[in-house]
């Protein structure tokens, strides 16, 4: 049976969420997130997939049930993996809301230019069937709480002065997942450079009252 996107992603290691090493997906995922990548979900068939990997359709489905059965693999596994490094950020980072917000928006923009073919099928989300989509759904929400959470304690302590801590978490989150959208790895920068540059934006988009260094991607005094 198909193996799980979700072991090679344990593989790739969350106890360094810094840490990425090549994705090395088995041949019917990567050729089914080469297509869907390219072709968007509807418009790439299973026939398609079946010919990239160099095998029949009765053999793809004997490991895969259907195309939908595909995009969740890909879909959730990529959420579990960046919820995954998002949690050990967390632990890792200082108490302080303002080192924990710092640490998570690091850990998802690095999630994002890292694996970004992976993190733009985001935009799939739509195509997902409805248990589906509301499995991935509560795990994106589980995401965005993680972050909301270290804003509003960010707000009680004074550390972050926005008068909008919903609004700016939410605006910081749809700011870093953009990041897929756009990185390349042939660019400027490196993905931890882009990491420390958002973070020192996404603490300004929430009125952080301390300085930040780079250095150390965490705030300093915190």
């Amino acid at each position: 049976m198909a193996e799980p996107l979700a072991a090679d992603l344990r593989a790739d290691g969350h106890t360094d969420w810094r840490g990425y090493r090549p994705l090395l997906l088995p041949p019917i995922l990567a050729a089914s997130l080469a297509a869907f990548d390219e072709h968007g979900y509807h418009g790439t068939t299973v026939r398609d997939i079946a010919r990239r990997v160099g095998v029949t359709v009765p053999a793809l489905y004997y490991h895969y049930r259907n195309k939908q059965a595909l995009l969740v693999e890909l879909l959730i596994g990529s959420m579990n993996a960046a919820l995954g490094r998002c949690r050990a950020a967390l632990e890792e980072a200082e108490d302080a809301p303002a080192a924990r917000f710092a640490a998570l928006v690091e850990c998802i923009v690095l999630y994002m230019a890292n694996r970004a073919p992976l993190a733009f099928l985001d935009t799939e989300m739509r195509s997902l069937e409805p248990a589906n989509r509301a499995r991935y759904v509560a795990m994106r929400d589980e995401l965005e709480s993680l972050m909301h959470a270290a804003v509003r304690d960010g707000v009680a302590l004074g550390e972050f002065t926005t008068p909008y801590p919903i609004d700016a978490g939410r605006a910081v989150i749809t700011c870093c997942q953009a990041v897929a959208n756009w990185y390349r790895p042939t660019g400027p920068l490196t993905p931890q450079q882009i990491a420390d540059r958002y973070v020192q934006i996404s603490l300004s988009t929430v009125g952080y009252t301390g300085t930040f260094s780079p250095a150390t991607s965490s705030p300093a005094g915190v």
